[in-house]
């Protein structure tokens, strides 16, 4: 009985590493056509550049942006303006004056990558869109309600920096 026992036991572990092992041909057989088919796709030319790209850049491009732009009735206007990932904004600005009230604005903004210009979109009707010349990932440049490039001595003091660009800085505190 225990000789039939060992028997059984020799054969069942031999049956099962055949089947292991025939299965793991299969399996590599398997991958083995997939690589040739991959290498097919590539030698026709299959383009797969666009795989490692990003497709939205807006969607990198967030953050807080400060500064303390010209204004012709006051001493200037501070601006805050966060970029949230989401495609949302808000704009915070507070004119130089003897009220120090802060106005704030909310809304949805617009990445052009062609022309380099983000264009914020407010969520209450009836306002003009802003938009913003982009120079680079750490500074805005605020244009004109036509898109246009401010002009005259004071058109570089319309920038708004990264917060995390600048170690000195000014922010609105709510």
């Amino acid at each position: 009985m225990q000789a039939l026992k060992k028997q059984l036991k020799h054969s069942l572990a031999l049956c099962l590493f055949s089947s292991l092992f025939s299965a793991n041909a299969v399996m590599a057989e398997s991958d083995q056509e997939m690589f040739l088919k991959a290498r097919e796709m590539q030698q026709q030319g299959a383009d797969h550049s666009a795989h490692g790209q990003h497709i939205d850049k807006s969607l990198e491009f967030h953050g807080v942006f400060y500064g303390y732009v010209p204004c012709n009735d006051c001493a200037g206007i501070k601006t805050t303006l966060s970029l949230k990932q989401n495609k949302n904004y808000l704009l915070v600005t507070q004119p130089a004056r003897d009220s120090s009230r802060e106005f704030y604005e909310k809304g949805k903004y617009q990445w052009d990558e062609l022309n380099k210009v983000l264009v914020l979109t407010p969520k209450k009707g009836g306002t003009v869109p802003h938009r913003y010349q982009i120079e680079n990932d750490e500074t805005l440049i605020q244009l004109n309600e036509d898109g246009s490039k401010k002009q005259g001595d004071l058109a570089e003091k319309y920038a708004l920096r990264r917060s995390d660009s600048v170690k000195t800085r000014q922010v609105h505190i709510h």
